[in-house]
């Protein structure tokens, strides 16, 4: 009697994730300088990009109540850069689900063995339903990552779902990065 009522998601974030740690999007404002989806300021070097995409349930459905954060480096690879903020919130939109950020794309950064990583931003979710934050990797496909460290340890089958796909908009190039949380075409998620 009741077949056509879908699941409703679990609540262990809270259904308030989005007024506490992104309030401006919520209707609050309550900073001087909110966080927000702008990673790079007007004084930021390198090439100005967007970053947009949706966060997906196992049933591919858009989750409308993430908090997504970004962390980067400069064009030029550096994470101390004072013109250069390296970070941003962005919460995905209540009605399409759509998160994005604008910032500039970032340089290769050393690994740990002093080689050099790819091109790469890192992104932590939080929201309902979600018991541990989930950290993953965003990496640019129209650059070479066939040495990245981290990629290379990535089951081949699976890297695909860390590629963001490059598109011009609005003579901006922008860079498509769904991430899914389970099923199909998983998101690869890193340990911390």
């Amino acid at each position: 009697m009741l077949d056509y009522l879908k699941e409703t998601p679990s609540q262990t974030a809270g259904p308030y994730v989005h007024i506490g740690l992104i309030p401006n999007q919520a209707g609050f404002d309550i900073f001087a300088n909110p966080f927000g989806p702008k990673i790079a300021g007007p004084s930021a070097q390198g090439q100005r990009i967007r970053i947009e995409g949706r966060i997906l349930d196992g049933l591919g459905e858009p989750c409308r109540e993430v908090l997504i954060e970004a962390w980067q480096a400069d064009h030029e690879g550096r994470y101390d850069n004072p013109a250069f903020r390296g970070w941003g919130r962005s919460g995905t939109d209540f009605e399409t689900g759509l998160y994005t950020f604008d910032t500039i794309k970032p340089g290769r950064v050393p690994a740990r063995d002093g080689s050099l990583q790819s091109p790469h931003i890192s992104l932590w979710l939080v929201a309902r339903g979600i018991n541990i934050g989930l950290q993953t990797r965003l990496y640019f496909a129209d650059e070479d990552n066939t040495a990245d460290p981290v990629l290379t340890i990535v089951d081949p089958i699976r890297r695909p779902t860390l590629l963001a796909h490059p598109q011009q908009r609005d003579g901006l190039p922008t860079y498509t990065f769904d991430i899914r949380l389970q099923g199909d075409n998983e998101t690869v998620f890193l340990d911390a």
